[in-house]
């Protein structure tokens, strides 16, 4: 791992917890600064009301007034979702209303760049609609750098992804599939200043509005790594952080939907290559530390290769005799 990330992992890696309500809440009163939260939806009947009301209820209170304003883009759900969220408390707007003059495209991309149009908070925080389990820390930790630190203007989610199992378990890590498979290698192959991330295709994110309005969004499963590789070049490492928020308890997908994001996130990787960006062969994955926190293990990538073995003059020998 580069110097550089060690140094940002020890100075840009929270918890939660480092940052309690009310210190959140006073930053927010003394800047002034606004908070919208997106749930882009597609047929989450089943768990977005759930999330809804329970932000509603820890942080859009008269008591904890931290979130101003909960949208809930609808994507062309052919289930409730809409109404399910809208009797939650939600704002519905469906994702063809935003924008009408230019024709939608399926993907999660497509629904998060129109939701810039129709939220208005200095910080936008984007969270996925099939989250089971929900936790308000999963809004507030994520939020909370970018209300109490000036320099933060990107913060991802980091937690632990069990699948199929609980927390601290033997598959408390193996849900990040596609992570572990296409997105990291490709992260500290070819972008090793963002190798520190624990969950670079996580749903879960908040940035200055200033900030995503500058950047393009993939219309697809792309565009998590598509933004987080576009703010490191837009406003650099510093200005990037996560905050460890637990567990995240979500639907998985099966291999062919895997295969499919995968592609995308490597199409979306492909157009960024083009920049000529350092390559360095090595890779940094993270275990749960017993004491807590996430700890990085980096190893060499195996870059090199075997010859056919036909060409082995021992192996050509031995078919001869």
């Amino acid at each position: 791992m580069l110097e550089e990330v060690e140094r940002w992992l020890a100075g840009r890696s929270w918890s939660a917890a480092d940052r309690p309500l009310d210190q959140l809440l006073a930053a927010k009163s003394r800047t002034g600064r606004t908070v919208s939260v997106v749930l882009p939806a597609l047929d989450e009947e089943a768990t977005v009301g759930t999330i809804v009301e329970i932000i509603r209820r820890d942080l859009m209170s008269d008591a904890v007034p931290l979130v101003d304003e909960l949208v809930v883009v609808d994507s062309g759900s052919t289930d409730r979702t809409s109404e399910v969220a809208a009797a939650a408390g939600a704002r519905v707007v469906h994702r063809d209303a935003i924008l009408p003059r230019l024709a939608t495209v399926p993907g999660k991309g497509e629904v998060l760049w129109r939701s810039l149009l129709v939220t208005s908070g200095d910080i936008v925080c984007f969270v996925d609609a099939d989250l089971r389990e929900f936790s308000a820390d999963f809004v507030s930790g994520i939020v909370g750098p970018l209300l109490t630190d000036p320099d933060v203007q990107f913060v991802k989610a980091m937690y632990d992804r069990p699948l199929g199992g609980e927390a601290g378990g033997p598959r408390a890590g193996q849900g990040g599939r596609v992570t572990e498979l296409v997105a990291r290698p490709l992260l500290n192959l070819h972008w090793p200043q963002l190798a520190g991330f624990v969950q670079p295709l996580g749903g879960e994110y908040a940035a200055r509005r200033s900030l995503l309005e500058r950047l393009p969004f993939p219309v697809g499963y792309g565009v998590e790594l598509g933004l987080l590789v576009d703010a490191l070049h837009t406003v650099g490492l510093d200005a990037l952080a996560q905050v460890d928020v637990g567990v995240r308890k979500h639907r998985h997908q099966d291999g062919q939907a895997l295969g499919r994001m995968a592609a995308a996130i490597y199409r979306t990787a492909q157009l960024r290559l083009a920049r000529g960006h350092l390559v360095r062969p090595r890779l940094t994955q993270f275990d749960r530390g017993e004491s807590g926190g996430f700890v990085p293990r980096t190893t060499d990538v195996d870059t090199e290769e075997r010859p056919p073995m036909r060409g082995v003059p021992e192996y050509e020998a031995r078919r001869a005799a």
